[in-house]
């Protein structure tokens, strides 16, 4: 006999993500991440003239330096929003292209950074020489370790975007990062406020 009975069939289904659950959790994120700056904010600001009889921010900052890596961070914040542009004109070279700009100018960024904190170190101004050192490599080297993350986030964003081409997958990553890398512009406008300008000419 031939067994007529129905049998139970299971479909695979490729599991969607909805984009209004992607990108609320994507602003708890930050908001996780405003509550950590907001700490070593306040942690310079009670430890920030702790200078243990060690130099000042006046006697190590060169503020032509940070003035420069501060315009690098905003022009990557504003080639970042060409890209954006681009992606809403469903333009792919055109947001590679952007992005590869955005890219380079993080990794200027990153690399100015490391100048500074090498020279530093080599003047003997290490985190370990006073409290001021300590909370100012924490704070900057912890925004430093973001932008480092931002950049291996966009590259392999590029890699996406060239395989699979503008995708709603691949449209909703790039908002995600867009947000993350705008919000680390806001952060360093702090850090160059708070801790740079006020500390030499405060």
């Amino acid at each position: 006999m031939i067994d007529t009975t129905e049998k139970p069939q299971f479909y695979l289904t490729e599991e969607h993500h909805p984009e209004g659950s992607t990108m609320l959790g994507f602003w708890l994120y930050l908001m996780s991440d405003c509550l950590i700056f907001a700490v070593l904010f306040a942690t310079y600001g009670v430890l920030g003239r702790n200078y243990a009889a060690g130099p000042s921010p006046a006697d190590l900052f060169d503020l032509t330096l940070v003035a420069i890596n501060t315009a690098t961070l905003l022009l990557s914040s504003i080639t970042y929003g060409f890209a954006m542009l681009q992606m809403e004109r469903n333009a792919k070279a055109e947001t590679l292209f952007w992005l590869g700009i955005t890219g380079l100018f993080g990794a200027v960024f990153i690399a100015l950074e490391l100048y500074e904190f090498i020279h530093l170190i080599h003047e003997g101004a290490g985190p370990s020489r006073s409290a001021f050192l300590s909370a100012f490599f924490t704070l900057v080297g912890t925004h430093g370790l973001h932008v480092t993350f931002g950049i291996v986030w966009l590259v392999t964003l590029m890699v996406q975007v060239n395989r699979h081409g503008l995708i709603p997958a691949n449209r909703r990553r790039l908002m995600c990062l867009s947000m993350f890398w705008h919000f680390l512009d806001v952060v360093w406008i702090g850090v160059f406020s708070i801790v740079y300008l006020l500390g030499v000419l405060g």
